[in-house]
């Protein structure tokens, strides 16, 4: 592989990704002249990674393609209680059965990304040493060298004493802390990385390590993905935009990041893609409408093949076309097979079932708005029933606004 940088740190400062990090300049410089092996956590919150993950594996694959170790650590001792950072109320708790599957499903996903054979990474389950742990052993241990008024100004807690904190949750930088120490004594891991919202729980660990093994180690994080408006990436209006082809479809994720705002466009080829770095920068020179769209053209491919393969986003752009075009596979389009007995009433229904709109009100509103089509038919009628009548050969194609689309099947 042609590298483009010297060292891999100055490739994340110029592709954006880094925020800051503990002794930086040391560092960069073990960065540069040394082989090391660091560590990422995913809490096993859902069956699969969303887009928002997607800068911690890229992080990690950079990292690897320097040769360095990442260490992919799986939450299944962590999430049994929740980060409570950036949040308002307390997760959900899951089973350990749950947390289980997710933590496996996730595994998969990695095995896509990560080059997992002999000493290039290691996948570790932070259940392994969290779940039997002796409460006042790990007490003694790890929790007589944290302060309570220290933890107590750190923004993880800070924003939730107002509602109240539970002790439950405030164990989590603990924990969290604890698995860095745990990763140094089992695999030398002395640093680690993850998202701008993790800075805190980050400096716990590279204290503990420090004070408990006399040894130097590091924290480094990078930024969110956020949009131009500073709202997390990641979500659609059916809800987070998914790894998972069965969650998410390649065709959906194609879209999705065909759609993003125009001010997004080198941000993301820049983060989310390996494209070089100058060629990114000259796919966005241009301001005009075609190049622009041109250089989304290219994002989203480029995520899709990365995500599912080269066959599945090809399936993907052609969909694209045949919907812009009337040319092209619309296979890979979202769709919904419904038999005729459940058929939803009226269009108000069908479009908040499908997850094209949140509400009946707002499907109504887009109706009026001349927003909807079905098979290229403006639709006029809020009250227009669903029959069997309305199916051309067994389906429908319903488009709501200019870019979003979904096939339905008569079965």
């Amino acid at each position: 592989m042609n590298l483009e940088y010297d060292n891999v740190f100055d490739e994340l400062v110029e592709r954006g990704y880094y925020e800051q990090a503990t002794d930086e300049n040391e560092l960069k410089e073990k960065l540069k002249n040394e082989k090391i092996t660091f560590y990422c956590g995913f809490d096993a919150t859902a069956d699969s990674l969303t887009v928002g993950h997607l800068i911690q594996v890229m992080v990690m694959m950079r990292m690897q393609n320097y040769g360095h170790r990442p260490i992919a650590l799986l939450g299944g001792g962590t999430t049994m209680i929740g980060d409570p950072s950036g949040r308002s109320d307390m997760r959900m708790v899951m089973t350990k059965e749950t947390i289980e599957h997710n933590a496996n499903c996730f595994f998969e996903q990695f095995k896509r990304f990560l080059d997992f054979s002999e000493g290039k990474a290691i996948v570790e389950n932070n259940a392994n040493w969290l779940l039997n742990l002796n409460f006042i052993e790990f007490l003694r241990d790890a929790g007589s060298e944290f302060l309570v008024n220290d933890m107590l100004k750190k923004d993880a807690y800070k924003n939730r004493m107002e509602k109240g904190l539970t002790f439950f949750e405030f164990s989590y930088m603990l924990l969290q802390s604890y698995d860095f120490l745990e990763l140094y004594r089992r695999h030398n891991c002395v640093l680690q990385i993850g998202g701008s919202d993790q800075w805190s729980n980050i400096i716990g660990g590279y204290d503990l390590v420090r004070k408990k093994e006399k040894d130097k180690v590091y924290g480094m994080t990078f930024k969110l993905l956020t949009t131009a408006d500073g709202v997390k990436m990641g979500k659609s209006q059916k809800g987070a935009v998914w790894l998972d082809e069965n969650k998410t479809s390649p065709y959906e994720l194609y879209q999705y990041m065909r759609n993003i705002d125009d001010r997004d466009v080198l941000k993301f080829l820049l983060l989310l893609t390996f494209i070089p770095t100058e060629e990114c920068k000259k796919l966005c020179e241009s301001k005009e409408a075609k190049d622009i769209n041109h250089a989304k053209d290219v994002l989203a491919y480029e995520i899709c093949k990365f995500v599912h393969g080269k066959d599945k986003a090809d399936q993907a752009k052609e969909a694209s076309k045949a919907l812009f075009s009337g040319k092209g596979d619309e296979s890979a389009m979202p769709q919904t097979d419904i038999s005729e007995s459940d058929l939803p009433k009226g269009i108000l229904n069908l479009l908040t079932e499908l997850g094209l709109t949140k509400s009946n009100g707002e499907a109504r509103r887009l109706i009026k708005q001349g927003g909807i089509s079905i098979d290229d038919k403006k639709i006029t009628d809020p009250f227009l029933e669903i029959s069997k009548d309305l199916f051309e050969d067994n389906k429908i194609i319903i488009k709501k606004g200019k870019k979003t689309f979904h096939k339905i099947n008569l079965i």
